[in-house]
């Protein structure tokens, strides 16, 4: 069936209104921690996830002991969505767990009108393209950008009957369920890979050595101005920044930047084929490169382990939780605020043969493949389906306006 005629079967004729969000929602007050009489869950601005839209977190606030600042109180039915840095689109529904509640009042609460809106449809308007632009046009102040409640329920939406907005809720609800679905099965296949990851790595009678004995460990250096050393040119050498690295990639395989041949002599130039590692923030996360280029001093390499260490060995046995573990009680336990080369270099690492190895990382892999590859796996199945489903939130509230609706 195609698009148009779908809907209109949908509408079978029937006019489709068109009001603001403040038309059909109730009007709802802020309330002093004072004057709430017994412990409250908080609803701050952290609590609801970008990415389910679902509330992961709260807080338990004695009102007795609570600030002085206004709040909200929420009820079952409820939309919010987080009026600071408001093109986050945070927002979500609030069920019977959290009904009476407080929520903060960085969230603009959207409450249906009994008979005439249900909340899920409130809910699926605001998740469309047009309401982020809505957003994006509204929003005010750089540092600490906002949209007022008042600017966010001047967005209009469509109002079919009840019966239309229920019709496309189910159809709507079944692409979410769906991708949920995927996703818990993600969650509970990345669990089942550390799980064989750890457990294969538990050797009984193996050869150890520390990883300094059997690789060079070297720190990157960034050669000084960068700006003056970075180039179009396209005989340039690749510069490797932590931005050049992708979410749940094993591999670096091209950069923004190049810097030229001068600037790659003052920096720490790696072949392809070399392990790389932040020494800081989110440290010790092993990364291959899939290029040749230079890296800079937030970098330390592992190379030259070919005749000990097969690569993909190593890579998932530095993923490994023992090895996070290791990082972490090193750096934890001493002066120093960084993965520095000495503590690398002195890291235990088992070493089976090569036929062993290649066995342990062929196992590996396929559970890598599964819960990481984005052309392959559940994060590609999970990808295609949220397209899908925001292909067709996107057909199906595409209602028609009649000319001198609002």
């Amino acid at each position: 069936m195609s698009q148009l005629s779908y809907m209109e079967k949908l509408l079978d004729g029937v006019e489709i209104e068109w009001k603001t969000l403040a038309d059909v929602t109730l009007p709802t007050s802020n309330i002093k921690w004072r004057d709430i009489d017994h412990t409250h869950r908080y609803i701050d601005l952290s609590s609801v996830s970008i990415e389910t839209k679902k509330i992961i977190e709260t807080s338990e606030v004695d009102a007795t002991n609570a600030p002085s600042r206004a709040q909200k109180i929420v009820q079952e039915g409820d939309v919010i969505f987080a009026t600071t840095r408001p093109t986050q689109m945070r927002y979500c529904l609030i069920d019977d767990i959290y009904s009476g509640q407080v929520a903060s009042t960085g969230y603009c609460v959207l409450r249906p009108q009994p008979n005439n809106i249900l909340p899920k449809w409130i809910l699926y308007c605001i998740a469309s393209k047009r309401f982020k632009s809505h957003v994006e046009n509204n929003e005010s102040g750089a540092a600490y950008p906002a949209i007022s409640d008042t600017k966010v329920k001047t967005f209009e939406i469509p109002i079919p009957p009840l019966e239309i907005q229920a019709e496309i809720i189910q159809i709507l609800d079944a692409f979410t369920e769906l991708t949920a679905e995927l996703t818990a099965e993600l969650v509970a296949r990345k669990q089942q890979y550390a799980y064989y990851r750890d457990k294969l790595f538990n050797f009984n009678e193996v050869e150890w050595k520390t990883l300094g004995v059997v690789s060079k460990i070297q720190r990157g250096a960034s050669p000084r101005p960068i700006a003056k050393y970075v180039t179009d040119d396209n005989n340039g050498v690749p510069w490797i920044k932590i931005g050049d690295t992708r979410l749940g990639s094993k591999y670096v395989d091209n950069t923004a930047q190049r810097i030229t041949l001068e600037g790659a002599e003052k920096s720490r130039v790696l072949k392809k084929g070399s392990f790389i590692m932040s020494n800081s923030m989110s440290y010790g996360r092993p990364y291959i490169l899939g290029i040749e280029g230079a890296i800079h001093d937030g970098w330390a390499s592992i190379s030259d382990f070919e005749s000990r260490l097969n690569p993909d060995f190593l890579y998932h046995y530095l993923s490994s939780g023992d090895v996070k573990n290791y990082w972490e009680s090193k750096i934890n336990s001493s002066s120093v605020s960084n993965l520095n080369s000495d503590i690398i270099k002195a890291l235990p690492i088992p070493i089976p043969s090569i036929d062993e190895q290649e066995r342990i990382a062929s196992i590996l892999d396929k559970f890598d493949t599964l819960t990481t590859s984005l052309t392959e796996g559940l994060p590609r199945e999970i990808e295609l389906r949220q397209q899908q489903y925001e292909y067709y939130r996107e057909l199906l509230l595409n209602f028609p306006k009649v000319e001198g609706n609002a």
